[in-house]
């Protein structure tokens, strides 16, 4: 969330990032207007409180004099001020609950240089490996369907965007997250195999459940929900706490199976592993003091550009225009992958910088001196292994049909190259 201060004190400051992102800067009106409301809610509240305590005073002292018979007037106009508060209490409660659904879904202010505009707006950093982009008419679907995953079964059993990993391709998968899990361990991060559910709190100290409902499940009649990436796990894993800043940076390698309904995206990407409703991954996440935030975001990006060049395929990093980046974020670097099929880079990682908006959520502070302040959180996709394994397999097939693993992988898959498929040469 936003301080509150932010939007009550420099509106237009918000407003101004709200139209970068597409977005409605109207909200930020409704919300000062409820605010301002609720404010004077607050005051009238006060007022009442206090004017009745000084009655109950009055009628306490009067009922002592048994001569005086104003006590009963003044029990009366007491009973009056009750029934007013406890209209009035109950109005800034629902002003309160409007004020605060408005809050957490304004989003976080675009960092200066994020260029406005949607998904085609993107700004392109580098290119990697540019000199290895190839073209195929074979997607990684015909490659590996039937031999290395089998949708169709799954399909049946499961619904459509599920899958069954097939022989050499569940070594593959196992080699990759352990492959990231080593490289990110050497570097200093701590393990971390999170839990696949979280309940509404903890999962609202990430996002807003409103901009999420169309992509996660929610587990019937109990108040648990399956979790769509570890960053909102590890998020909060520190929620309600106060670290010892000697402790920060803390850096976190998480491992989980992701689970997302990808509604809204009928017709794309529906054949294959690459969009499904399972997957694992490997995600980083900091805990840090503001002022080293920006310098995290680039060990971030860094560590994965570093995995991703192990993978030796073709790729690159761009900055997400406005309207393309979470509204928990300030700015966000996607890091897409060379698909020969279809002859364009796909999103692979995305690496953000959240700075206190996640935390504010989860009052999660650090110590300053004598006060208690918000820390900054960061997140990055190290690597998501199904959707790295389409990658992998379009780049690295080889004319007589095998798939030539990369060399970082070998000692992890115990082969050098996935058997040929005469099926597909």
């Amino acid at each position: 969330m936003l301080p509150i201060e932010l939007i009550r004190e420099e509106p237009e400051k918000v407003k101004e990032s709200m139209k970068k992102r597409q977005l409605e800067p109207e909200k930020v009106d409704e919300m000062l207007k409820l605010d301002k409301k609720w404010r004077g809610l607050k005051i009238e509240v006060d007022n009442l409180r206090h004017e009745r305590n000084d009655i109950s005073k009055k009628i306490n002292k009067l009922k002592k004099d048994k001569k005086n018979k104003e006590a009963e007037k003044f029990i009366k106009k007491a009973k009056e001020i009750s029934n007013k508060l406890q209209k009035k209490e109950q109005e800034i409660i629902e002003k309160q609950e409007e004020r605060i659904e408005i809050w957490k879904n304004i989003p976080n202010i675009v960092e200066e240089k994020v260029p406005a505009g949607g998904e085609e707006d993107f700004q392109l950093i580098k290119e990697y490996n540019k000199t290895k982009k190839k073209t195929s008419s074979k997607g990684h679907s015909e490659i590996m369907e039937g031999w290395l995953i089998d949708t169709e079964k799954a399909a049946e059993v499961a619904g459509s965007r599920f899958y069954y990993l097939k022989g050499d391709l569940v070594k593959l998968n196992h080699a990759i997250i352990n492959f990231a899990l080593d490289s990110l361990r050497k570097k200093g991060f701590e393990l971390i195999q999170t839990p696949f559910m979280l309940n509404k709190k903890a999962l609202e100290g990430a996002v807003t459940l409103e901009a999420f409902k169309d992509v996660i499940y929610k587990i019937e009649g109990e108040d648990l929900y399956l979790i769509g990436t570890a960053e909102h796990a590890l998020n909060a894993m520190h929620s309600g706490e106060s670290l010892n800043p000697k402790d920060l940076p803390l850096r976190y390698a998480g491992f989980s199976s992701c689970f997302r309904k990808e509604a809204g995206s009928h017709g794309k990407d529906t054949k294959g592993i690459f969009r499904i409703h399972q997957f694992e991954k490997v995600e980083q996440f900091i805990f840090c003091k503001p002022e080293d935030a920006w310098k995290e975001f680039d060990l971030l990006l860094n560590n994965t550009i570093e995995l991703f060049k192990a993978m030796e395929i073709p790729f690159r990093s761009v900055v997400l225009a406005a309207g393309d980046t979470s509204k928990a974020s300030t700015k966000t670097i996607d890091v897409e992958g060379w698909y020969p099929s279809q002859k364009q880079y796909r999103e692979l990682a995305s690496c953000s910088n959240c700075l206190d908006f996640q935390a504010r959520r989860t009052n999660t502070r650090y110590q300053k001196g004598g006060d208690l302040e918000y820390v900054y959180t960061l997140n990055n996709t190290a690597i998501a292994t199904e959707r790295m394994m389409t990658c992998l397999v379009e780049n690295h097939l080889q004319e007589d049909g095998s798939i030539k693993i990369p060399k970082a992988l070998q000692k992890y898959t115990g082969f050098k190259k996935i058997k040929p498929n005469k099926n597909i040469i």
